[in-house]
């Protein structure tokens, strides 16, 4: 990596995140701090209103759920009147004063963020865990979206990466870079479908490989169909039953909605390997719910949700010109990809066996890094790979009558431009507006909204006489600029289209200078936070180490130094100076040394008696050689 310069590939999911880079010839997940490739994509604010991303924000998901936030993907580039269907599924607050066309922006309790905001920390600890594993600073990425994110969506999920304090080289399609890491394990020719059921999005692609060229042939998806809404339908099952059986209605208490999707998210997971699963939450009021659920009534209840994947699977299909046996490979992305349900449906859409070589939560990560590399110059591996990708939905202009006029159609390769010539509908009209648009509805008001500008300081003339060309270009991130040229007068208007409920520069200026002006004391806040937890793990052993038999085995003088640096050490964890608490974990670490060896001794004398060292410490759990080592290898 030395020669060339760092470009990481992220893959931005709902569900969870990672991180990827090229190794040599092949890609590789970049680990977190905790050794774990997945990033869950959960933010919490704890009560020192500090941010805390990934598993270490889980917990607040069920302690204080007004003050988490997961899934924010599926609110990214949408305006408020888009996501009121959304949050009656999530448990989000709104800001109080958010106005109709405004950015939405959530409640974590007394701060309010935008989703860009709240995706932005998602990949700001991607890359901290990046530069961590470099130890360089990383600042240039290749983040994927979904295929059928709309120019909202991907001017958005850009708006994450400046945020985050990364240049985003490319926004890839995550069925594009899936298919990037399977032609490179494979370096075969043929048609490949990629069906990508993730946790909030649906996308299929259907792309042809020839000799290092990928290109995407047709793609169709939904944006608003994954694994949530299997999980939303088990949670709704699970509160109606509450409230019918036990008379408990429990849909308004956070604490106790996180408690039931937990549960169900984990039967999900497990009736992919069991027949059935027992559900027993505790509720408020000291009540329980149990119930038991096999996998045929859960294949059964969730198939009317996978059922709306054939569609666009066939629409893709139909797109491509192409019948399902003339399909040589199905590639399977996304966690719901591990239903057996899903995996029986796709192998009966394309008449074959899906391909699960591949990680199905870490495959796009992986192809991300490849497209990374070849941005970066490359590698034998990579050194003749092309990517040829399409624009999912068509884009045109609104004219007379309130109907499209289609500039650029849906499943074209990109980068791309085309352009269209109009004239003006009445006698000496000097300015056009322009009503961007983009959709496959024939009238303007079904098709999405992108923008609007006016052309102006046409010189009056007869209608029909000006001559107005508008162009359009969609560079290779799928971001769309749009200009307008009256030909005879020269006169010309232009923009980079900044979608409805999109960031302003200004914003993400703004935004991108407070991560800077508070840079040094975010990284204070987390030094003291790092201290604390490790502050946790040395007291927690210490506590096991008290029931032990080698305690018995400690001087008084012994056993008092230690009682007085565990109080200073209780006291300290508790303040904000980060240089006190590791002062007073490296004593009371020098303090307990004897009793961590004593404790290894005994452990080693119970075994060499014939009996298991698990088993002699069966109600305190293993014990580290010394109530540090957790800590110095975390």
């Amino acid at each position: 990596m030395a020669d060339r310069e760092i470009i990481i590939g992220i893959d931005l999911g709902t569900t969870n995140s990672l991180v990827a880079f090229m190794s040599g010839d092949a890609p590789a997940v970049i680990p977190g701090e905790d050794g774990v490739n997945l990033v869950p994509s959960v933010v919490a604010l704890d009560e020192k209103n500090q941010i805390i991303v990934g598993n270490a924000a889980r917990k607040y998901l069920i302690e204080t759920p007004d003050r988490a936030v997961y899934s924010i993907k599926r609110l990214m580039g949408r305006g408020v009147d888009d996501v009121q269907e959304e949050l009656k599924l999530f448990p989000f607050q709104l800001a109080d004063d958010l106005q109709p066309g405004e950015v939405v922006r959530i409640r974590l309790g007394e701060k309010t963020f935008t989703p860009p905001e709240i995706s932005a920390f998602i990949l700001r600890q991607l890359k901290r865990n990046a530069e961590r594993f470099f130890g360089a600073p990383v600042t240039k990425a290749v983040i994927t979206v979904p295929a059928y994110f709309n120019d909202a969506q991907r001017q958005a999920t850009k708006d994450a990466g400046r945020i985050a304090g990364l240049d985003v080289l490319r926004l890839v399609n995550e069925p594009t870079a899936a298919s990037l890491a399977y032609g490179l394990d494979k370096k075969e020719n043929g048609i490949v479908a990629v069906y990508d059921l993730g946790g909030g999005t649906f996308d299929v692609s259907i792309l042809k490989l020839h000799d290092g060229i990928f290109e995407v042939i047709a793609t169709n998806g939904d944006t608003h169909l994954g694994g949530d809404d299997i999980d939303n339908l088990l949670i709704r099952i699970a509160l109606d039953d509450i409230r019918g059986d036990l008379g408990l209605d429990v849909s308004r208490n956070g604490e106790a909605v996180a408690t039931i999707r937990k549960a169900v998210i984990e039967a999900k997971i497990a009736l992919s390997s069991q027949e059935s699963i027992k559900l027993d939450i505790d509720l408020p009021g000291d009540k329980r719910y149990r119930r038991e659920i096999t996998r045929e009534q859960f294949e059964q209840l969730i198939q009317p949700i996978i059922d709306r994947t054939v569609g666009p699977c066939k629409q893709a299909l139909k797109d491509a010109g192409l019948k399902p046996e003339q399909i040589d490979e199905v590639v399977l992305v996304g966690g719901s990809t591990r239903i057996p349900k899903v995996r029986a449906l796709v192998k009966d859409l394309f008449q074959r066996e899906p391909h699960i070589d591949l990680n199905p939560d870490e495959v796009v990560a992986l192809g991300a890094a490849v497209q990374a590399n070849i941005l970066s110059g490359g590698s034998t591996a990579t050194e003749n790979m092309l990517l040829l990708d399409v624009t999912p939905l068509s884009l045109g202009i609104e004219v007379a009558g309130g109907v499209t006029d289609k500039i650029i159609l849906r499943n074209s390769t990109i980068p791309a431009s085309a352009s269209q010539h109009y004239t003006t509908q009445v006698d000496g009209q000097t300015n056009v507006a322009i009503h961007v648009l983009q959709g496959e509805r024939e009238l303007a008001k079904d098709c999405r909204s992108l923008a609007r500008f006016d052309l102006k300081g046409i010189p009056p003339m007869a209608a029909g006489m000006p001559r107005i060309e508008v162009k359009f270009l969609i560079d290779a991130n799928g971001i769309l600029q749009v200009s307008a040229r009256e030909q005879r007068s020269g006169k010309q208007a232009e923009i980079e289209v900044q979608p409805s409920y999109g960031l302003t520069d200004e914003q993400v200026e703004g935004m991108i200078l407070d991560s800077f002006d508070n840079a040094e004391e975010d990284f204070r806040q987390r030094q003291v936070i790092e201290a604390g937890n490790e502050a946790d793990t040395i007291l927690a052993a210490l506590e096991k180490g008290k029931k032990s038999p080698a305690w018995g085995e400690l001087t008084t003088e012994e056993k008092k130094t230690i009682a007085r640096l565990e109080k200073m050490l209780v006291e300290v964890k508790t303040g904000n100076d980060y240089q006190a608490i590791r002062k007073s974990i490296d004593e009371l670490n020098q303090a307990t040394i004897r009793l961590a060896e004593l404790m290894m001794d005994s452990a080693v004398t119970t075994a060499l008696k014939g009996q298991n060292m698990d088993e002699s410490n069966a109600d305190e759990g293993p014990t580290a050689p010394h109530p540090m080592a957790k800590a110095e290898f975390k």
